[in-house]
């Protein structure tokens, strides 16, 4: 059986980048309802005692997926985030590779948002690691995650509407150039390791 994280801040942490009516909706509404399917779904399924990533994976597309899929998408993200990030930026290895691949951090994050922006319809935008420690910025629709493609993933956005539209309306740039201010580098950085 799968739980509902708890979020390592007070709802209102995250303002004005993420309100507490929004983290209210998006943590203790969506999120718990893919935990509440899930957990329905699982017996008989096969896949009962797989963790998250290992079901996401495996499972075929379809509900079993799709729940499990967005449980981790939204553990990874809401565990990248503080209210006081302990790094405002990457640093070491992870810092190395952005400027090597994308000539600077600044320039990583226009086309991570530039990705994030270009998504049509609901999905999520993605930095992960490949096998030889080089980056790659995906975008994967619905639940998806670069688990399956066989990617480490990093760091992510979450571009369906529920995730910004009560606090940024149709504005999805302005939301994901405001999630900068919250994102914890060291989380993202102890990921990549």
């Amino acid at each position: 059986m799968f739980t509902l994280i708890n979020l390592p801040y007070a709802p209102e942490a995250l303002a004005p980048a993420i309100s507490a009516e929004t983290l209210s909706f998006h943590h203790g509404k969506h999120l718990k309802a893919y935990v509440d399917n899930l957990n329905k779904l699982l017996p008989g399924s096969g896949f009962e005692d797989l963790a998250l990533e290992a079901i996401v994976s495996k499972a075929p597309a379809g509900p079993v997926f799709n729940n499990a899929g967005q449980i981790l998408n939204h553990n990874m993200y809401f565990t990248q985030f503080a209210a006081s990030p302990r790094q405002n930026g990457p640093t070491g290895k992870l810092a190395a590779q952005i400027e090597k691949q994308w000539g600077s951090i600044d320039a990583f994050k226009a086309e991570f948002v530039a990705k994030g922006v270009g998504l049509f319809g609901s999905g999520w935008v993605w930095l992960s690691a490949q096998e030889d420690g080089s980056l790659v910025i995906t975008q994967e629709s619905g639940a998806g995650n670069p688990v399956t493609h066989g990617f480490k993933p990093l760091l992510t956005f979450d571009v369906w509407e529920h995730a910004y539209y009560l606090d940024f309306q149709n504005r999805r740039a302005d939301q994901l150039n405001a999630l900068w201010s919250i994102v914890d580098w060291k989380v993202v950085e102890e990921r990549y390791v």
